[in-house]
């Protein structure tokens, strides 16, 4: 198993990488990722959902400031959840769309023994994002366990968006550990997708997630 140390993106510090350089490295990745996509169920009398922008119909305009975000995205992370103490996961996030102003997006994420093997699935998180003609962010997510949140946020940067939780509801049998707090999501110098859940305990912002995702299509 490779070292789970995760870099996650740093709210003051941006990614540095130049705009020459940022090309060359998706266009790069292209080679592997550009001809992948999600599959989806043919029948529809509609545009499909895509997450690769090279096929499908073409992202709303509306939704430029999120674009990098479109993609599937695989890799692992490390949590602490405050139940049944640190864990290392997999996961995959799918961010799509399908011409509408939104994007929909879904995470899987399966625990890892401590050999690094897959050790059965966790959580789901389903959702939308969602972005105001003042480029506020908002990002509607469902858990699996019994949680529907909302976050809103901005644009740090052309490759980093920050989000913070405004409304959390949770069912009668979902946790009642989980606290309000901030999401931070993006690209690294390497191009990977990193990102970083923070919960506030007992008072102060502490980390709960994150992790470092490699672009497998799109």
């Amino acid at each position: 198993m490779s070292d789970n140390t995760t870099n996650t993106p740093d709210s003051n510090q941006p990614a540095p990488l130049s705009g020459n350089d940022a090309v060359n490295l998706a266009a790069e990745q292209a080679k592997t990722t550009s001809d992948k996509n999600i599959t989806p169920f043919p029948g529809l009398p509609v545009a499909e959902d895509t997450a690769n922008l090279r096929q499908g119909p073409n992202l709303h305009d509306g939704l430029l400031a999120l674009l990098p975000l479109v993609g599937v995205w695989r890799g692992e992370g490390q949590a602490d959840t405050g139940e049944d103490g640190p864990f290392a996961f997999g996961q995959q996030i799918t961010v799509s769309h399908c011409g509408q102003n939104y994007l929909s997006y879904e995470s899987r994420i399966y625990r890892l023994d401590e050999e690094g093997n897959p050790a059965g699935l966790d959580q789901r998180e389903t959702g939308f994002w969602r972005i105001s003609d003042k480029d506020e962010i908002e990002f509607i997510c469902t858990h699996s366990s019994g949680i529907v949140e909302i976050f809103y946020g901005q644009p740090l940067n052309e490759r980093a968006w920050e989000l913070e939780s405004a409304s959390t509801m949770v069912t009668a049998t979902g946790p009642t550990t989980l606290g309000p707090g901030k999401r931070l999501y993006g690209l690294l110098p390497t191009n990977e997708l990193g990102w970083v859940d923070e919960r506030l305990v007992d008072g102060a912002l502490k980390p709960r997630m994150s992790a470092q995702l490699r672009r497998v299509a799109g």
